[in-house]
């Protein structure tokens, strides 16, 4: 595997992620920041933040899969959330905890979390981008 996560001493542990990841591999994946649509550009979970969070990071693991890739081998990731406030908290690990379950993995790769105003659908409460690394 080319990545390897590390919770470096005199930093805190966050259950969430890891603090930091180091990449051993030679091929990098950038994955355009996905959002809650099908298949099909239908949104799914409109008005629910922890279906959107779910879905934003199962079409990152399928965005993944397409190359020969996983969640094992994401570097980090970046969570934009629409009206961010930290009571949103709890429904943010909830989709991310339905998608793990999905996924048989935890996503916990090193992770910023930036609130924004909207993005480009009004109904989308959330996007996700990752960068990975393959041998």
């Amino acid at each position: 595997m080319a990545i390897t996560l590390v919770n470096p001493e005199g930093l805190p542990e966050v259950g969430a992620y890891r603090q930091v990841s180091v990449a051993s591999g030679s091929r990098l994946v950038f994955v355009a920041g996905q959002v809650a649509w099908d298949a099909d550009g239908v949104t799914v979970g409109e008005g629910d933040l922890a279906a959107q969070v779910e879905r934003c990071y199962l079409n990152v693991a399928t965005a993944l899969a397409g190359v020969g890739a996983s969640f094992d081998d994401v570097a980090k990731l970046t969570v934009y959330v629409v009206d961010w406030t930290p009571d949103k908290m709890p429904l943010f690990a909830e989709g991310v905890t339905r998608a793990a379950a999905k996924l048989g993995a935890a996503p916990v790769p090193p992770g910023t979390l930036i609130g924004v105003a909207a993005l480009d659908v009004p109904e989308h409460l959330v996007e996700v981008e990752a960068t990975a690394v393959l041998d």
